[in-house]
């Protein structure tokens, strides 16, 4: 098999694997075969989508989109094209609970033709280079195949119960189920065969809104330790946040000897600030409280602190304060550069009223290290657990938030 081929089968089988199972994917001589995906589309009663390819910026975001559409069936397209609605909008989960707390089409229910197109629309919002939002999104996907290879050959492994807990700031232990309620998945977001689970065949995407360079809509793509919400308002980004990103395992290498550490970035650039800081600046980051996951997560949105704690990064030294604007980054670069770009212009203006935090320690190694970083408009959670699967190790749950543009502002929470 060529290089080309081989690349090409690996893209495959990030979205069915193991986990594939629960998708509707069966292992036959050596190859995946969707048992249950959409090998022919019903072209003649699905509507079509104008496809510009030399559009640019959210314009080729709409023609990506649209030529995603055009491959699926009336009723695929009906899946996937929903309201733009607070409750479509605000159904987004951490947890591998498939399509029951999120809407959307499922990758495990697409062709290859389908995977592949819908894998450009999330290069051209997220950017395909080196470091930005598709990289690390395909990465996460593939520690989900990971995650799902190693608990369905486990003895020891109950099924799936990453969740955070009903209070964040209590201390679970590794096998702690869910105590609250996951937000519910809008219209649409039927789990399909096997409803949830883990693996790059249970994610799920849907367009609330009908993609236009005009009017208002939200690129919605998800599934366990992943939310990507993007929110496009008259042809620009109106708001590239929540985006929840968590990992299992940490680090991994693959059978061609690649190795995987999909959130070593945002782990660095916070592990160089807290080292950074003075003892006296340790004492005043200190949070009094403990935190089992991130606070913002699922379902808590609108509920940012009344109060800000932590050091303010006014008082740190110029090199200090270039830290801290590096460590945000990452969480701004899953989306296109030139979003990214003026959102990080935001946050360095706002740079001297913004406060880090941490709790528990600060090597982010050990269940309940904790750091924040809370700005007038930025806000980023990155918190250790417990393996669920990998039950020796540690694992990671981050948000990243804004104060004023998360869902494009469309919305009120208070």
């Amino acid at each position: 098999m060529s290089r080309e081929r081989t690349s090409q089968a690996r893209k495959r089988r990030t979205w069915r694997t193991v986990a594939g199972v629960a998708a509707g994917v069966v292992l036959v001589g050596g190859g995946f075969v969707a048992a249950n995906a959409a090998t022919t589309t019903d072209t003649k009663t699905a509507a079509h989508f104008a496809v510009n390819k030399k559009a640019t910026g959210v314009g080729a975001v709409v023609s990506a989109a649209n030529a995603f559409l055009n491959t699926l069936d009336s009723d695929q397209q009906s899946e996937t094209v929903l309201d733009f609605s607070q409750a479509n909008a605000t159904a987004w989960s951490n947890l591998p609970c498939g399509g029951n707390c999120r809407p959307g089409i499922r990758t495990g229910s697409l062709s290859d033709d389908q995977l592949g197109a819908l894998q450009n629309v999330l290069k051209v919002a997220l950017g395909s280079g080196k470091d930005t939002g598709y990289e690390h999104v395909m990465q996460t996907l593939k520690a989900d195949d990971v995650l799902a290879s190693a608990q369905s050959t486990s003895s020891s492994s109950a099924a799936p119960t990453d969740a955070p807990s009903a209070d964040p700031t209590a201390s679970p232990t590794a096998t702690d189920v869910p105590t609250g309620t996951p937000p519910s998945g809008g219209p649409g977001g039927g789990g399909g065969a096997g409803g949830g689970g883990y693996g790059s065949g249970v994610y799920y995407l849907a367009f609330l809104g009908t993609p236009s360079a005009t009017g208002t809509w939200q690129l919605h793509f998800g599934g366990h330790h992943l939310a990507v919400n993007v929110t496009y308002k008259d042809g620009k980004v109106a708001g590239a946040s929540p985006f929840f990103s968590g990992v299992e395992p940490t680090t991994w290498t693959a059978d061609d000897g690649t190795t995987y550490s999909p959130m070593a970035k945002f782990r660095d650039g916070l592990l160089k600030v807290t080292s950074s800081l003075t003892t006296e600046q340790l004492a005043t980051a200190k949070l009094s409280e403990s935190f089992s996951d991130v606070l913002l997560g699922p379902g808590k949105d609108g509920q940012f602190p009344a109060t800000k704690e932590g050091i303010k990064v006014s008082a740190l030294s110029a090199k200090q304060k270039k830290l801290v604007l590096e460590a945000i980054h990452p969480w701004v670069a899953d989306v296109d550069d030139a979003t990214a770009k003026k959102l990080m212009k935001t946050y360095e203006r706002e740079l001297n009223q913004t406060y880090v935090s941490y709790s528990g320690g600060t090597g982010l190694d050990t269940q309940g290290d904790y750091v924040r970083i809370d700005g007038p408009s930025v806000w980023i959670e990155f918190v250790c657990q417990d393996g669920v699967v990998y039950r020796d190790q540690i694992h990671y749950h981050t948000v990243y938030r804004d104060h004023t543009r998360d869902y494009g502002s469309e919305f009120s929470f208070s």
